[in-house]
């Protein structure tokens, strides 16, 4: 995909290009800024495009949505497409009719509207897919991978920073801005839009943390179904995502509630308050956020290849914990995720710990950690935070 004057090839174009080749529509959801009208505009440069974000062309499309199908013939993509559900059953009708591969790409900001409209229109009739921000491997093709650990967690993935070369410090701050105002309103009906942002900030300082709704909304000042409908309209419009536990074959008395974690670490440093890498050095999140960043990658690969992550965590009541699990064809890879430089075999404690009690099929550990060399010792491997793409693929 271009940008400026540079190409960063997105890891769903090899995906998004096949698709379009079996499906009459292609569905394309991911949060604003997260790059999707770039990427299409690119894959499918002989398109006709139009967004639904221009109010005139959103009455056009509200007002006569047969007369703009007319208009606008396909194969055409529509951005923000979950302004106008009512146009999904005129497409419907045109898909019915002609049924021939890539007629409509269809892109929203709001996973839950448009898949509703999806569901009532066009199911079965459209593959659908998502986007996240940049991921390393992205970054480190185009080589615009941040030079450390540290840059990297604090600057994030968002393309409009490397398209601009923006600071994120004068980025997130309208990046957040403009989510509520077009986003979050648009999904519910909030009042006190500070008390919603304090709320977000919250979560932020509880990313990679098993969810604990009382806690959440006795601090933040609201009621418990208020804070499960916000948590709800943060997942719905790809900000965050819950990664569950793993508790199947097991007798013990496990950890039932999820984790916590943001799509892009730069946000979370920015709702944290950071204004540069330098600080992230001694801040007490440092941890955290460099799991929330491993396990974020984990997700980009997963929606790169048009799927949903095969990823848990895993804690007993006893607080013996495995970071990560990912399951390939039956068998369970737990993984370990520390922030430090330096190898250590203690790392590999959980993990031993894990198999001899799991009894089901899983392999050697893996320990992804800060530093830069990739290792295979006797217990397992050492994979630096640069290379985690194979280990996601």
């Amino acid at each position: 995909m271009l940008i400026s004057s540079f190409i960063i090839q997105r890891e769903l174009y090899t995906k998004i290009i096949s698709l379009a080749q079996k499906f009459p529509v292609i569905n394309l959801t991911g949060t604003r800024q997260y790059g999707k009208s770039t990427l299409l505009k690119a894959s499918f440069p002989d398109y006709a495009y139009v967004s639904l974000e221009d109010p005139d062309m959103r009455e056009l499309v509200l007002g006569d949505p047969r007369g703009f199908l007319n208009t606008f013939k396909n194969p055409l993509i529509i951005d923000e497409a979950q302004y106008a559900p009512k146009l999904f059953s005129f497409i419907q009708g045109i898909v019915d009719a002609q049924d021939k591969p890539g007629m409509f790409i269809l892109s929203g900001s709001h996973n839950f509207l448009l898949m509703q409209s999806i569901s009532q229109s066009l199911a079965g009739r459209s593959a659908v897919l998502r986007l996240s921000t940049f991921s390393i491997d992205e970054l480190s093709l185009a080589k615009l991978l941040p030079k450390d650990c540290n840059s990297w967690i604090y600057q994030g993935g968002y393309p409009r920073i490397y398209d601009k070369n923006i600071e994120p410090a004068d980025f997130f701050p309208s990046c957040i801005q403009t989510y509520i105002e077009r986003d979050v309103r648009l999904l519910k009906n909030i009042n006190d839009i500070s008390l919603f942002v304090k709320f977000l900030r919250l979560c932020a300082g509880r990313s990679t943390q098993v969810v604990n709704i009382s806690s959440l909304a006795n601090e933040c000042g609201i009621a418990s179904q208020t804070a499960v409908g916000w948590l709800s309209v943060l997942e719905t419009s790809n900000v965050i995502f819950f990664l569950e536990p793993y508790y199947k074959n097991f007798n013990k008395r496990l950890v039932k509630s999820p984790k916590l974690y943001f799509y892009d670490t730069g946000l979370v440093c920015s709702l944290l308050g950071l204004d540069n890498p330098s600080q992230l050095a001694l801040h007490y999140m440092r941890g955290e956020l460099f799991e929330n960043m491993v396990i974020s990658e984990c997700y980009k690969k997963a929606f790169a290849k048009g799927r949903n992550a095969k990823a848990w965590f895993w804690r007993d009541n006893n607080q013996n914990e495995i970071d990560l699990l990912i399951e390939k064809g039956g068998t369970l890879y737990p993984i370990e995720i520390k922030s430090g430089e330096t190898m250590q075999n203690k790392y590999f404690s959980a993990i031993r710990w894990f198999k001899n009690m799991a009894h089901i099929p899983t392999a050697d550990g893996i320990v992804i950690y800060g530093g830069d060399t990739d290792f295979s010792g006797s217990e397992g491997r050492f994979i630096s935070w640069r290379n985690t793409g194979p280990v996601f693929s």
